[in-house]
């Protein structure tokens, strides 16, 4: 037996709904050929689901609850549909190439969306994204869900030469929502299969869409899912615009992946103010304090029992207050309103809570630590949270001249992470729409801060920046230019503060970029090749493609992720890649030795990688499950599945 080719393309989201179907109701599936291919698939009978589900299915009805626009099949359609691209390493933007577990990618989101799937479904701990607002002169995404011809789009502006599509959505368009909803909708299902069981997600948006937006994450994640809407105060001083309202507020909107409903690490509470230690609607109960258990902020002094505090907060003290160098030198009980029974009192007083008691002797406290709360649903400085004022002014003063507009502040990022995801998960956040790269800087800032092992992956497109503007003077001739040099300074930075606590702090990042395929014609299925074309095509690999390429394209396709660490090593002249250990073992020599291949398998690896043209001929091919069933006490189904080229 010969070692099998790697798949090509990226998940069929059509074959991993029919997996997910074919887990819950088993019994609807029959088998049918491909008229095709002749195999024999698994196909849905939905005769016998209509059964199963009963009442409880409909196809077509003239009154039923949807949410819809024209363009909105089609972007099912496009999120489904697999493609043939791959994500080039540029070792050369990156920083600690071999260590680093962070990932900037560049390019279209969507299909950089579906080329990580097979690697990171169901990996992501949370998503946050900041899209386009579709402000009526945004900037957004053009997917071409109609179908025209290539070169319609590129005299129509739609594509650059580079295949990129995008364009600005004028409110002078007629599908001006449904474009963008089309736009959101495609990226947002692609997007749910990589978020964990108990994964979370955050969309900043603002007025124009958030309705639309809503009912999109209602159908995409479930409306039971819905977590909340935070108002962000994004500005104190917004632009006069508006002739109807000045907006100080943006919205961020939250849905978990369905697993956890009470998923939330909360916030813990840091204020400078104390707490009350009474409420009105309490029952009365007696404080008895032991001495010098009480930081009393007057002078010293015999206090007589009787009614003190305040009118609308008056404290009963029972029996003389002696103070003495600033606490009581006596035991002492209060009466009054209490939240806490005597018990729970000593238990504070001893955790570390401090008991203060003002000049009119009302009693507050403050605790050493307080536990985590459920947010609440403001976002300001109250919480530690500025706006994008102050963000413009920090990013600012970091690259000395204005690079960007209106990035979202670090401390927001931090902020959300920081009520979801504990520091010592070693979790992926997501930003594909990441812009100056925010996030990235803020998953730094917070790991920094807590020794957290939080990692990023962002994606952006490769947004040209305006002539006139100046990044573009400063040499920044895209968005992903910026957002790189942003992370290098940040991660400097941050590194500088702090260098006795940030030394193993991970500030790298691996770059990669989205491109056609490392392969020609892989359009054609087998039934189109003849064997003159099978030959011409043996080593059907594009000339321009190095070994990083085949290596990382190779993982995108067998699952592996693109975060892991790898070395490198020498046998015989042939180059030998290793990943995560043993991971997955990779050789793309010409004319490899058994050296070479022996060396491979002594790493015990549980994956194994060639190029087709390794090997001079077939035999050799075949003499390789040899050697790996010896040395790995594989079997012969062992060794096909672990076994592959390219």
């Amino acid at each position: 037996m010969k070692p099998e080719r790697l798949e090509r393309t990226s998940v069929d989201g059509s074959k991993l709904n029919l997996e997910a179907l074919y887990h819950i109701v088993p019994s609807c599936f029959t088998e049918e050929k491909d008229e095709k291919t002749g195999a024999v698939k698994h196909v849905v009978n939905f005769k016998i689901l209509r059964q199963l589900l009963g009442d409880n299915a409909v196809e077509d009805s003239e009154e039923m609850y949807q949410f819809t626009w024209p363009g909105k099949q089609a972007a099912r359609r496009e999120a489904s549909a697999s493609i043939t691209d791959t994500l080039r390493p540029v070792p050369e933007d990156s920083i600690d190439w071999d260590t680093t577990e962070n990932l900037y990618i560049e390019g279209d989101n969507l299909r950089v969306l579906k080329l990580l799937q097979k690697g990171y479904m169901g990996k992501v701990k949370m998503i946050y994204i900041d899209p386009p607002y579709n402000t009526g002169n945004d900037f957004v995404y053009h997917d071409d869900f109609a179908h025209t011809a290539e070169e319609e789009e590129l005299a129509a502006g739609n594509v650059d030469e580079e295949g990129n599509r995008y364009r600005k959505n004028l409110d002078s368009n007629g599908r001006f929502h449904s474009d963008w909803c089309s736009m959101i909708y495609s990226r947002l299902l692609v997007a749910r299969s990589l978020l964990t069981e108990d994964g979370v997600i955050f969309i900043s948006i603002d007025d124009n869409e958030v309705r639309n937006l809503k009912n999109i994450c209602d159908e995409v994640f479930g409306e039971k899912n819905f977590v909340g809407q935070w108002n962000w105060f994004k500005s104190a001083t917004p632009p006069n615009l508006s002739k109807k309202i000045k907006k100080n507020i943006e919205y961020v909107l939250s849905y978990h992946n369905g697993a956890n409903t009470d998923m939330f690490c909360g916030i813990k509470k840091v204020s400078s103010s104390d707490d009350p230690s009474t409420k009105p609607q309490n029952s009365y109960k007696v404080w008895k304090f032991a001495p010098k258990t009480i930081n009393c902020k007057f002078r010293d002094g015999v206090i007589p029992k009787g009614t003190y505090g305040t009118e609308k907060f008056p404290n009963e003290l029972l029996n003389d207050l002696t103070v003495k160098n600033g606490t009581n030198e006596n035991e002492v009980s209060f009466r009054n309103r209490f939240i806490w029974v005597q018990e729970t009192l000593e238990d504070q007083l001893n955790n570390g809570t401090v008991v203060n008691l003002s000049k009119q002797l009302v009693i507050s406290y403050k605790k050493a630590e307080y536990g985590a709360e459920a947010p609440p649903n403001l976002i300001d400085s109250s919480v530690g949270v500025y706006t994008t004022e102050y963000a413009g002014n920090e990013l600012t003063e970091m690259f000395g001249r204005k690079v960007f507009d209106y990035p979202k502040p670090v401390s927001l990022l931090k902020y959300l992470i920081n009520f979801y995801i504990k520091k010592e998960e070693k979790q992926y956040i997501l930003d594909f729409f990441s812009g100056s790269a925010t996030t990235a800087h803020a998953v730094m800032q917070l790991n920094a801060e807590d020794k957290g092992n939080r990692r990023y992956i962002c994606v952006q497109l490769p947004e040209e920046t305006p002539e006139d503007s100046e990044a573009r003077k400063a040499g920044y001739n895209t968005i992903p230019d910026i957002a790189k040099e942003r992370i290098r300074r940040a991660g400097k930075k941050i590194k500088e503060e702090s260098p006795l606590t940030t030394q193993d702090l991970d500030t790298g990042f691996r770059v990669f970029r989205l491109a056609d395929s490392n392969y020609e014609n892989v359009e054609k299925s087998p039934d189109e090749y003849d064997q003159q074309m099978l030959d011409l095509f043996a080593d059907n690999i594009k000339a321009d493609r190095t070994d990083l390429d085949l290596l990382f394209g190779a993982m995108l396709s067998w699952g592996v992720q693109l975060s892991l660490p790898m070395q490198t090593e020498e046998v015989d002249g042939c180059k030998i890649y290793t990943v995560d250990g043993n991971g997955l073992v990779a050789c793309f020599a010409e004319n490899i030795t058994e050296n070479v291949v022996k060396a491979m398998a002594d790493k015990q690896p549980l994956r194994v990688l060639f190029r087709d043209s390794c090997f001079d001929e077939d035999k050799t091919k075949i003499n390789i499950f040899e050697l790996f069933k010896q040395q790995l006490d594989w079997d012969e189904n062992e060794s096909m599945q672990n076994i592959r080229v390219i």
